[in-house]
């Protein structure tokens, strides 16, 4: 799957965590979004880990500065 594959779930957890619509972009941060903290970030994380049944590493979720990052480390732990 590519990035762009990833955005409708995103979007659905994004809606879940925050309990509003958040309009995803690839340069989107937390610092764009109020409300996101690291709570939010924690919640967002195990809800990707659920849903696809995977695992970040510390290393992988300090790599993560924006969506488009976390859309790409999606990418990845999710290829065959």
């Amino acid at each position: 799957m590519n990035e762009a594959a990833f955005y409708p779930v995103l979007s659905e957890v994004f809606r879940d965590v925050f309990m509003r619509d958040v309009a995803l972009r690839p340069d989107l941060t937390a610092k764009d979004v109020p409300g996101w903290d690291s709570f939010k970030q924690i919640e967002i994380i195990v809800a990707l880990e659920e849903r696809y049944r995977i695992k970040f590493h510390t290393r992988e979720l300090d790599a993560l500065h924006n969506v488009g990052d976390l859309a790409r480390a999606l990418a990845g732990k999710t290829q065959p």
